[in-house]
């Protein structure tokens, strides 16, 4: 009896949750038909829209003791004590990504995702934020689910290693999404604590960084090259992993694929860090140099990196001026033979190399390197002769010429000569005339000398010409003697078969 008037006593309920305010008791039914309102119901699902996603990217562990926050939620509307969870539900809400090949497709999810990325990078850029444990996976997460990403084959150039520099870049139509995940990621690795940090920026974050420089897009490379570059600085433990995974990359160019559209960034990235090599310089340094900087010079698309190329060398020469005579026998070694552009590239390069050249460097190679250059002068492409020529322009190169020139003037006087005689261009030949007139200066004696002997050498060739065409006289008429072979032929009656077939 007494169970039976407790029962008719309206029961008095905890005070509820706000956000279960909206919640229909639905009893022991296994389905529920009361209403509930709009604005609660679409608030609940995208809260645990984002629980599940911050299960999916934080362990349990992490994420114990973490108030969840509605991530739409503008920083200004939240205290400062659940501004750190707003940023770590931001963050969770970027994770996933959206399909931007399409314009109109998810249009509406696309803009707020866009609109919370800006939000974030306003929020470190004020340096509110606190890169806690929690903060710094959610934001390795978001970046990786953003960025990391392979490329269609069809988006890659076809024959030549990156673009060329008549092609138009090509531009990513997600990029207005990417540039403010790169932007994020830059303020990251700026502010952040490296030790704290190199638990998520590992290996094989920066591996997979590393490969987004294949990108068609030079706005996202040029990005990670700022990036990259604030990693290597930041995170010392890192600095040897590095550089041997662009060399791996550069291999890979070099001997195998021939394509990439990155090396111009990796190397301006090298050309800074080169510079800041302590000396003496390791072997690791000179092998980087011997196997992956001189074997770059190989590809048909070495215009396009050239001129990094040209500067990650210089700035090894002026660590050790000692490599200047491996870096030219180098250069000799992939010199082009039927490519013009590049060797009018490999001409100035060397130019260069020679301003930083001492003079016991210089004599180590300086044979090899102007019989090089005398092929240079007679060349029947007027670029590749004038270009050769105005190194004598060069103060620097005329004074080590001036002193071997017992060495040089005899390698290079009969290419002169070859072109006051011969050479069809010109400018070409008032170049020519320029320099003999240096030389007549520099030591009239040895030019004469040099006179002399090369009509010594051409009466010499007149000689042995004329015994060769007398030797090709004496065989024509010793082959007409002889009986020819088709009269032998003739004369030979066939013989008939016995056999029956």
């Amino acid at each position: 009896m007494l169970k039976q008037i407790l029962s008719k006593i309206p029961r008095k309920f905890p005070k509820s949750d706000p956000l279960d305010s909206t919640r229909i008791d639905c009893g022991n039914d296994s389905t529920c038909s009361g209403p509930s309102t709009n604005g609660g119901s679409s608030f609940s699902s995208r809260l645990n829209v984002v629980k599940r996603v911050s299960s999916a990217v934080f362990p349990a562990s992490m994420m114990a003791g973490m108030e969840a926050v509605d991530p739409h939620l503008s920083f200004k509307d939240v205290s400062n004590l659940q501004k750190q969870n707003l940023f770590v539900s931001k963050l969770n809400l970027c994770c996933e990504v959206s399909d931007c090949s399409d314009p109109d497709k998810n249009a509406v999810q696309q803009d707020l995702k866009h609109q919370v990325l800006i939000d974030l990078v306003d929020f470190v850029s004020s340096g509110s934020a606190k890169f806690t444990e929690p903060a710094i996976a959610a934001i390795c997460k978001m970046c990786a689910n953003n960025l990391f990403r392979v490329f269609p084959p069809k988006y890659r150039t076809g024959n030549t290693g990156g673009e060329t520099e008549d092609e138009e870049p090509m531009f990513d139509p997600a990029w207005s999404h990417l540039q403010s995940v790169y932007d994020l990621l830059l303020r990251f690795v700026s502010s952040v604590d490296a030790k704290a940090a190199k638990k998520y920026v590992d290996h094989a974050f920066i591996l997979r960084l590393l490969e987004l420089f294949d990108s068609v897009d030079p706005r996202e490379r040029d990005c990670l090259k700022t990036i990259l570059h604030r990693i290597y600085g930041k995170f010392m433990v890192h600095r040897p992993f590095i550089r041997k995974a662009v060399s791996n990359i550069i291999y890979h160019f070099v001997f195998e694929t021939e394509r990439h559209n990155g090396i111009a960034e990796l190397l301006e990235i090298f050309g800074s860090v080169i510079s800041g090599f302590a000396l003496p310089l390791k072997e690791e340094h000179k092998i980087f140099l011997w196997r992956a900087l001189i074997p770059l010079h190989k590809p048909k698309s070495v215009g396009i990196y050239h001129q990094q190329l040209t500067y990650c060398v210089v700035q090894f020469i002026d660590k050790d001026p000692r490599l200047t005579s491996p870096v030219i026998k180098g250069l000799l070694r992939y010199w082009p033979v039927t490519n013009s552009q590049k060797e009018l590239m490999f001409i100035s390069e060397l130019e260069e190399i020679l301003e930083m050249t001492g003079m016991d460097e210089f004599q180590k190679i300086m044979v090899p390197l102007f019989r090089r250059i005398r092929c240079c002068l007679i060349s029947s492409h007027y670029q590749v002769a004038e270009r050769a020529h105005l190194l004598w322009n060069n103060e620097r190169v005329l004074n080590l010429i001036a002193h071997n020139r017992h060495v040089i003037v005899p390698l290079v006087f009969s290419a002169l000569e070859q072109n006051t005689l011969n050479h069809w261009n010109q400018s070409v030949l008032i170049q020519t005339q320029h320099i003999r007139k240096m030389f007549c200066e520099m030591d009239e004696e040895l030019v004469l000398a040099c006179q002399r002997k090369l009509e010594e050498q051409d009466s010499l060739s007149t000689v042995e010409a004329e015994k060769r065409r007398l030797t090709w006289e004496r065989l024509e008429n010793a082959a007409d003697l002889q009986p020819r072979a088709g009269n032998i032929l003739a004369s030979v009656k066939p013989v008939s078969c016995s056999v029956t077939c």
